[in-house]
């Protein structure tokens, strides 16, 4: 990994209190996102997997400002932004753009893709005069895909993909640090994800932006991604390079994650065994005790149940798994 840390997570904690049943009953806490630690650096992007209501999103939104941080500390460059002022949160939204999974419906009908693009430099690139703006945004709406005779369109006259590249152009405008990926390409059709991606692969290349690439499509992650976190119910269970992980998996959460990813080639397809997870996702508000993973678990052992795994070195990767040593050497047999 690159060494320039541009924006780092260390222990992040993002809880939402709930209403308990009876007045004598002491209230719950949904645990969204309990204890995640992650760095970004220039130039790279970390893909984060999961099943949904994982808490990603969650983490995404703490990371942008827009979900309240519990505990833990987030630090854009060398400023401890958790700890600092409204300037603090100010430069953080400039600095840390998102795009989001809706294409269309992040974007506003009254607007135009112009006034679009142009907004977050009125509010975070005060010091532009009208002209500069103006010019900033045809070059960047040029720069992803769409010409300057689209600036006084609106929304609804384009598809989703092209929705999606002003949803880009929006993000990248006020040339930000950072930029928070949350499943941009999962309402999309497939055609129109690989040029996404690879759009998106090339402005990084360009700005040098850091990117954390949030999506359930593990092919689009592999293509992106230089390095890799999967998340469950909150916590993550393991994390290594792109390739490490997707050709040898060391925590069975992963292992099941790509046993479900279907293959082009049928007759491998046919033989290949899956890992079926038992049960659903628990209840974030209710966790289960030790490892959280280990209701669905087809290892699970006792101690499991009363001990936390922490996230431990496994051949060049992070695993948070007490067995995943003998869980290989089984399924090796």
């Amino acid at each position: 990994m690159p060494s320039e840390s541009v924006l780092r997570a260390d222990d992040i904690h993002v809880h939402f209190p709930l209403r308990a049943d009876w007045p004598w009953q002491t209230a719950p806490v949904l645990r969204a996102v309990d204890g995640v630690s992650l760095n970004l650096a220039a130039g790279h992007t970390l893909g984060l997997v999961g099943e949904s209501g994982c808490g990603k999103s969650t983490l995404a939104r703490a990371l942008t400002g827009l979900a309240p941080i519990a505990s833990g500390r987030l630090h854009l460059g060398e400023r401890d932004i958790t700890a600092g002022s409204g300037r603090d949160w100010r430069a953080l939204r400039r600095d840390v753009q998102m795009i989001f999974q809706d294409p269309l419906a992040s974007l506003d009908p009254r607007m135009t893709v112009g006034q679009i693009v142009a907004e977050p430099l009125h509010h975070l690139r005060r010091d532009l005069s009208r002209a500069e703006r103006r010019k900033r945004v045809a070059d960047m709406l040029d720069r992803v895909g769409l010409v300057s005779a689209h600036l006084n369109r609106y929304p609804h006259e384009f598809s989703g993909g092209q929705c999606q590249r002003i949803g880009i152009a929006r993000a990248l405008v006020v040339e930000p640090r950072v930029l928070i990926c949350d499943e941009p390409v999962s309402a999309l059709d497939v055609s129109i994800q690989a040029r996404i991606v690879e759009l998106l692969m090339a402005l990084q290349r360009e700005t040098g932006v850091a990117m954390l690439f949030i999506a359930h499509d593990l092919a689009v992650v592999r293509q992106i991604s230089h390095d890799v976190r999967v998340m469950y119910l909150g916590r993550l269970m393991e994390q290594a390079s792109s390739d490490r992980l997707f050709d040898a998996p060391r925590h069975p959460y992963t292992k099941a994650l790509l046993s479900a990813v279907p293959r082009p080639d049928l007759k491998a397809e046919r033989g290949r065994r899956r890992i079926r997870l038992l049960g659903d996702l628990p209840s974030p508000a209710e966790p289960p005790s030790g490892c959280v993973f280990r209701t669905r678990c087809p290892w699970a052992e006792a101690d499991c149940a009363r001990q936390v795994p922490e996230l431990r070195p496994l051949d060049g990767g992070l695993v948070a798994c007490h067995y995943a040593e003998s869980i290989d050497e089984a399924a090796a047999a």
